[in-house]
């Protein structure tokens, strides 16, 4: 086991959703990363609570993080956080949405959400703006499935 494995403990699954308003507008989470040199996009996600399914992990985060609840969801697959774990980050997109106020916790209180064509999102990934690599998976594989050039 690594070391890194050894002091936080085992890795846990991980959820991201792309989620898409009836205008096929992607809600675009940004904060500011002093450690990695500024502000970053990403996508609403997390990781799995005991006891949660792939997707409970999903609705639960987007409804914190940006005060969003779906009817319609769909798994855009799923991938290894590291060779060193066995946890995996799920991958979704949501539809049929119902927006609230966002219910960030103390770590999240900087989470700013904006909305975003699906193509300004993907010239944000190409232009490096995401600081993790689910987001920009996420929103490649749902541009794909919607058909979008």
């Amino acid at each position: 086991m690594s070391d890194d494995i050894q002091r936080r403990g085992p890795i846990r699954d991980a959820s991201v959703v792309v989620a898409r308003d009836c205008d096929g507008l992607m809600a675009i989470l940004s904060a500011d990363f002093p450690r990695h040199g500024g502000e970053y996009l990403f996508l609403p996600g997390g990781r799995r609570e005991d006891g949660e399914t792939p997707e409970q992990c999903a609705r639960r985060e987007l409804l914190e993080e940006a005060g969003i609840t779906a009817d319609v969801w769909r798994s855009l697959g799923s991938y290894a956080i590291t060779l060193d774990s066995a946890a995996r980050v799920y991958l979704f997109e949501a539809t049929s949405l119902t927006c609230g106020p966002q219910q960030l916790t103390p770590s999240e209180e900087g989470f700013k959400l904006t909305w975003w064509p699906m193509a300004d999102a993907l010239n944000a990934v190409s232009r490096g703006r995401f600081l993790l690599p689910a987001g920009p998976l996420a929103l490649l594989l749902a541009a794909e499935a919607a058909g979008a050039p």
